[in-house]
């Protein structure tokens, strides 16, 4: 079987497959743009950093609910058993840093 298609209708397909052939060009010619790389590589970017900062914000969030729980009893009152020697170890800490930082500047 031969086509049998006229002058007029390969003339048409002719152009609508100029004008398919125009268009992918153009959305070729959009995504290679300098701009259009920019805005993707920013908006991928920007993604990370807030997947990253959500995660560092859950991160820090668990670990002072755990804090929490140590020092306070299901009931929500302080447990002086375990923030008392807490304090103490700091104290000690600072009165050595003190310690330490005025003997170095009477030398």
């Amino acid at each position: 079987m031969s086509d049998a298609r006229t002058p007029a209708q390969i003339e048409a397909d002719i152009v609508r497959r100029r004008q398919d052939l125009a268009a992918a060009l153009d959305e070729i010619a959009v995504r290679v743009h300098p701009k259009t790389i920019a805005a993707d590589t920013k908006a991928k970017v920007a993604s990370a950093v807030d997947r990253t900062a959500g995660q560092a914000y859950v991160a820090v969030n668990r670990a002072v609910t755990q804090a929490c729980g140590h020092f306070t009893s299901e009931d929500g009152s302080p447990r002086l058993d375990r923030i008392v020697p807490v304090a103490v170890g700091v104290v000690a800490v600072v009165a050595v840093v003190a310690g330490l930082s005025l003997r170095r500047r009477r030398r």
